[in-house]
């Protein structure tokens, strides 16, 4: 038996978010542009770890509570779909500085402890829908809503009863930053 486990470091919506975005993504898309992601699977990935030893998950949550890093906010105001991994995306046309430092943190982590890591830049979105292999009619404008990230998690992805599940493991707070 393994003992790893499928492991990703994300930021979580707040509950009115995944709501909203719930709402809105079944107004916008038709039941045949894909297959919604569940209200309780949204997130932003910051770093996809893979399947991860207990020991390199404990180093890892070591290395993740080191960081210090101010919060953020960011507005989600772009839309799009990626055929070849079949995934529609809600993201953010300019990416916080806090978000791409806390990702660049968490990924060279990743790497460093020998998690491989995408040659991909990231990009922040949350992916909406899956299986989305067929051309999709993305609606010409986005909800805008902002998002304020003041925490990120270690989640562990588990697939049991035919289903996906992300369950939170340890959260670390963001620093608070003050405002002038």
């Amino acid at each position: 038996m393994s003992s790893s486990r499928r492991l990703f470091f994300a930021l979580t919506l707040p509950d009115a978010l995944q709501q909203q975005v719930i709402r809105w993504r079944a107004e916008a898309f038709t039941p045949e542009a894909g297959r919604p992601v569940a209200a309780a699977n949204l997130h932003l990935t910051l770093a996809f770890l893979g399947d991860v030893s207990a020991q390199k998950e404990t180093a890892l949550k070591k290395l993740a509570g080191r960081i210090i890093q101010p919060g953020f906010s960011m507005i989600l105001d772009d839309l799009g779909h990626w055929p070849r991994p079949g995934v529609v995306w809600l993201g953010t046309r300019r990416a916080p500085r806090g978000a791409l430092q806390l990702a660049e943190l968490l990924r060279s982590q990743a790497a460093r402890s020998g998690c491989y890591q995408s040659p991909m830049p990231f990009h922040p979105h949350i992916t909406l829908l899956r299986s989305a292999t067929q051309p999709v009619a993305v609606p010409p404008a986005t909800p805008g809503w902002t998002f304020s990230a003041d925490s990120f998690t270690l989640y562990q992805s588990v697939f049991e009863n035919g289903r996906t599940r992300y369950h939170p493991l340890e959260q670390w707070p963001l620093a608070h930053q003050d405002t002038p």
